[in-house]
């Protein structure tokens, strides 16, 4: 296991950035997941994450960042391979920006927001220990190739996420813990114009700022959503987790599922800050709130 020594707000403001043996070890950074099986999907939540296949999954072993990828090692890809990520060939993402009068522009294409600027063209730089953001499906799984690795399935990702957990969040249960202290990065009061700051962050927080998991990963919840590989087709069917169906529907769509919830998610506003919850996303459209993780099935 290449782990960090994360899990607390003083180690994470702390952290460079880039893991132990960064470049020199092919699981720098990486924590291995076992074989298993688990209950994939919900019955407690939102319609698309029922599964009316078969609910007990089995999983082959496979390493998976223990962290979101961070801005200083995407910066690492950038500076070898000169990469230009979508956001900065398109010149536009899709960026929050609540507005009291127009509720339903919160989101707007804007220019001058990318991976670099990730607080507009003269916002405050990214620290390197942040999440990257505004980047694509295109850009990830250009990076984890950089690196000869993959993004994860919704099934990999998700039984990563559990971790063995014998029990299912049900809809609207925040990630707390027995005193009511948030576990993740996530909104606290009324989505948009209240944040309570609980979790002592009102935007984006370094990775690795709370308890890991059981697999012992970071920010499997909040902080910022993660691409998976695979595409949306609205509620769980027969087809997932099989991989030649997926590929199959890979052709046609223009739609990924993101997991994990983000640093906007709020009880009255997403709500999604669940191991079980998914999202769609368009493949090329960068944002605000979505970063990812790789994996690496065989080294």
């Amino acid at each position: 296991m290449q782990s960090a020594a994360l899990g607390s707000i003083e180690q994470c403001k702390s952290y460079t950035g880039l893991p132990t043996g960064w470049l020199k070890n092919t699981t720098a950074g990486m924590v291995f997941i076992p074989d298993g099986h688990f209950n994939f999907g919900s019955e407690k939540a939102y319609p698309d994450e029922l599964n009316f296949g078969k609910k007990q999954r089995e999983v082959k072993g496979f390493w998976i960042d223990q962290t979101e990828v961070t801005v200083a090692q995407f910066a690492s890809f950038v500076k070898e391979t000169g990469y230009i990520t979508d956001a900065e060939k398109q010149k536009q993402a899709a960026v929050f920006s609540p507005d009291p009068h127009h509720p339903q522009q919160w989101w707007q294409l804007k220019t001058g927001y990318t991976w670099r600027t990730p607080n507009g063209k003269n916002g405050a730089l990214p620290n390197p220990h942040e999440p990257v953001r505004y980047v694509t499906k295109n850009d990830a799984e250009h990076y984890a190739v950089w690196l000869g690795r993959d993004l994860p399935t919704e099934l990999e990702w998700e039984y990563a996420a559990k971790a063995n957990s014998p029990t299912d969040t049900p809809l609207h249960q925040a990630p707390t813990d027995e005193h009511q202290h948030p576990q993740a990065n996530y909104w606290q009061g009324a989505f948009p114009f209240e944040n309570l700051n609980q979790d002592h962050f009102t935007g984006i927080a370094p990775v690795g700022c709370f308890k890991p998991n059981g697999f012992k990963l970071f920010d499997m919840i909040g902080n910022v959503w993660e691409w998976t590989s695979s595409p949306y087709q609205g509620a769980h069917d027969q087809h997932m987790g099989n991989y030649s169906a997926l590929r199959q529907q890979e052709m046609s769509s223009t739609q990924y599922v993101i997991k994990g919830g983000s640093f906007l998610c709020a009880e009255n506003y997403c709500s999604r800050y669940r191991n079980s919850s998914r999202y769609p996303q368009d493949f090329d459209l960068a944002a605000t709130h979505v970063g990812f993780r790789t994996i690496l099935r065989s080294p």
